[in-house]
């Protein structure tokens, strides 16, 4: 299989971004995009998915948080997507974990809930080049946040329309705002990891009847 990165420079009135991402990485990353809050929340997405992530990003913040967080969620959207091609072998559904045996094979186990102390939050995925996206994530009011917290569903509703992806995100339980956030974008790394799993079963082949996603 091909590398699978991509690119994206995206630059507007509004925001500049730089943003690159290695589907087969280790999960290193280097990311700057001046809302520290941000920053943490896309490291966990790389760290725990094992993408090599890059971002370089600034924009009117000055105004509000939004068009930075939103373009930040268009450029990686597109970059997942171009980095997919044309998604031969993947797994497709972010509901199985990989699990490595002793023997070298690899199997696949259920699995979509990620806990976060007392937070447990659902991410599932399919990469099914139709863009929709159901989000079930309440935060609690807070006077002094350090991020706005509504901006997280526009970021994942600009990331699931862009890489034209099925995604379902659904808070369980929890009660810390910023538990619940990092519960959720740790399951979104685990998640998008299992579906572009490249299963050797599958070699070749569009996981799909229709011959194309």
């Amino acid at each position: 299989m091909p590398d699978r990165i991509a690119k994206r420079n995206r630059v507007t009135k509004e925001t500049s971004i730089q943003l690159a991402i290695n589907l087969d990485g280790k999960g290193r990353y280097r990311v700057a995009t001046t809302l520290p809050f941000l920053d943490h929340m896309l490291e966990l997405f790389a760290k725990h998915g094992n993408f090599d992530l890059t971002v370089r990003a600034k924009g009117d913040t000055h105004i509000d948080d939004h068009h930075l967080v939103e373009d930040i969620g268009i450029a990686l959207g597109e970059a997942i997507a171009e980095a997919m091609g044309d998604k031969r072998g993947i797994v497709r559904y972010g509901q199985a974990q990989r699990i490595h045996e002793a023997d070298g094979t690899t199997k696949m186990r259920g699995e979509a809930l990620t806990p976060m102390d007392e937070t447990l939050s659902y991410v599932a995925l399919d990469l099914s080049g139709r863009p929709y996206i159901v989000y079930r994530v309440k935060f609690s009011p807070q006077s002094k946040a350090p991020f706005s917290f509504e901006l997280i569903e526009d970021f994942f509703q600009s990331v699931a329309f862009n890489a034209k992806m099925n995604l379902h995100i659904r808070l369980l339980e929890g009660r810390n705002n910023h538990h619940i956030a990092e519960s959720v974008f740790k399951g979104f790394g685990r998640a998008l990891a299992q579906a572009v799993f490249a299963d050797p079963r599958r070699a070749a082949a569009i996981p799909s009847t229709k011959g194309r996603l």
